[in-house]
């Protein structure tokens, strides 16, 4: 009786285990039949040998401003707000060469020679603008906390991805959207001056209709007495991103700063040759290392500092729980 239950545990046991067995093997050539479907999905690789420029650009945002009661015709904390979510990018991807950011939209140019993803444009459009956009709702609360401003709907933003040949092509590229900053934040300027000073919306285009850029630059002067030329470089010229050392106490570290220069004209590209020579570098002599003073208040650079002082104090920790265990 005792041999009989023996065997029938045995054989319940090899049962149950050629069971498992029939159902994995059904299951591994289920996967194999549908496998085929693999087949239906294209592969865009982006030509080597160019420079990769992908442009975020924020979808809906007129509303999204007006929900949030951005001031007009610029609000600088909803600008930092985007240049913190271009330096999150720029950190994740060593590639990139230059970042460049303006109302809704940023531009990050990615070297010739780079790999990411193997050059795969979909995965390099979609995984940057969701980094972009999940920066961006990361850093809202330590942009906007001063305000006490509180996110009603998350943003979203849409990409695309555009080779450029040449070092021609690209510095035309981004002179071009340089020179867009220029024309639109002048009309926006005048435009919200006019409506301040109690015209309508459509009065105010009325006015505007037709005018050149003397024309606006007589109107805020004669009307509202600014000087075009003295409104803050970022609003006039955007932000630049690049990396740069920088003087941090006693070492030099290489931070995302922001720059605010005219980048149409050749001496910029003279002043920061890395950019399209990766060789090249501007930490020989005194000059080429950044000072900190000023650096500071802008929020990506506190917040670099912020990591870094973290990393120090964490390695610091670590070190003394190891010298306490060794005693």
């Amino acid at each position: 009786m005792l041999l009989k239950i023996g065997f029938s545990g045995i054989f319940r046991a090899r049962a149950a285990s050629a069971s498992k067995r029939s159902f994995h093997c059904a299951f591994t050539m289920a996967l194999s039949r549908f496998e085929y479907v693999k087949q239906f999905e294209q592969e865009d690789k982006l030509l080597p040998n160019s420079w990769i420029v992908v442009r975020i650009d924020g979808k809906g945002f007129h509303r999204f401003c007006e929900v949030h009661k951005f001031a007009k015709p610029n609000d600088l904390d909803a600008l930092q707000l985007m240049n913190m979510a271009g330096m999150s990018v720029m950190q994740e991807f060593n590639e990139i060469a230059i970042g460049y950011g303006q109302s809704d939209e940023y531009s990050f140019v990615f070297r010739r020679e780079a790999n990411v993803y193997q050059r795969r444009r979909d995965k390099l459009i979609s995984y940057v603008a969701s980094l972009f956009t999940s920066a961006y709702m990361f850093h809202w609360n330590r942009i906007f906390e001063r305000r006490s401003l509180s996110i009603c709907y998350p943003p979203s933003f849409d990409a695309r991805a555009v080779l450029y040949p040449t070092d021609e092509n690209l510095r035309d590229y981004l002179s071009w959207r340089q020179a867009d900053v220029h024309v639109n934040n002048l009309y926006n300027t005048t435009f919200w001056n006019l409506v301040a000073s109690g015209l309508s919306n459509s009065e105010a285009e009325r006015e505007l209709q037709g005018t050149l850029a003397s024309d606006k630059n007589e109107i805020l002067f004669s009307k509202f007495g600014i000087n075009y030329n003295n409104e803050p470089i970022m609003y006039r010229k955007g932000t630049i991103l690049l990396r740069k050392p920088v003087k941090v106490a006693d070492s030099v570290k290489k931070l995302i700063v922001p720059i605010f220069e005219d980048l149409i004209n050749d001496e910029f590209w003279v002043r920061h040759p890395e950019i399209l020579d990766k060789k090249s570098t501007t930490t020989k002599g005194e000059d080429a290392v950044l000072q900190l003073s000023g650096l500071e208040e802008q929020p990506i650079v506190s917040y670099q500092l912020e990591v870094l002082q973290r990393k120090k104090a964490g390695i610091a920790e670590a070190s003394a729980r190891s010298s306490l265990s060794s005693k």
